[in-house]
């Protein structure tokens, strides 16, 4: 072929743009994912296989003083995370009180080694579930809040319908007896007027 066939082929055939593919269907997408997760799964059985037996072989060329220093780095390990893990408790337990706005039991009465997993790492599955189930603490006061602290607010508000000292002076003790029955001495009574 020569050169001037070549590019009348070249003309005659339509060329896709550059960059652009045709776009797959989602049922190709989705089986693309699941390939992959299949073989990310596959990797990962691999690799724990692979991760088991090499401990497993270095265990059996460990000669028996080996293993007793493995083991006591094991124990000095976990006593060291156990001792550690008393106060990461106690803060983690604030930590979570506070985000929780509950108030937490004093410190004494407190098991903080319960919350500490057997590794000596700090369960903070345990802390969560106890500290939601300590009480919320309420937003009204405790106690009633106008006992015994004397005149309130303005005298202006105690005194509507109530009778005062000159209206009281000109009354009959009959007047008197029923202005008391029906409320309208007591602003007077109790000192506020």
């Amino acid at each position: 072929m020569d050169d001037t066939t070549q590019n009348q082929n070249d003309q005659q055939t339509p060329a896709a743009p550059a960059g652009t593919e045709p776009t797959p269907s989602i049922e190709v997408l989705q089986a693309d994912v699941e390939r992959w997760k299949a073989l990310s799964r596959q990797n990962e059985k691999n690799y724990n296989e692979a991760r088991t037996e090499l401990t497993q072989l270095k265990e059996a060329s460990m000669t028996d003083a080996e293993k007793a220093v493995e083991k006591a780095k094991e124990e000095a390990r976990t006593a060291a995370l156990s001792e550690v893990g008393t106060r990461l408790v106690d803060a983690e337990l604030r930590v979570q009180a506070a985000t929780a706005g509950v108030a937490l039991p004093p410190a004494e009465f407190l098991n903080t080694s319960a919350f500490v997993g057997a590794d000596g790492a700090v369960n903070a599955d345990a802390i969560k579930a106890f500290v939601s189930s300590l009480p919320k603490p309420s937003n009204s006061p405790e106690f009633a809040q106008g006992i015994g602290l004397g005149r309130q607010g303005d005298s202006g508000s105690y005194a509507a319908g109530q009778i005062g000292r000159d209206a009281l002076s000109r009354m009959s003790p009959q007047e008197i007896a029923a202005a008391r029955k029906s409320g309208k001495l007591d602003a007077l009574m109790r000192g506020d007027l």
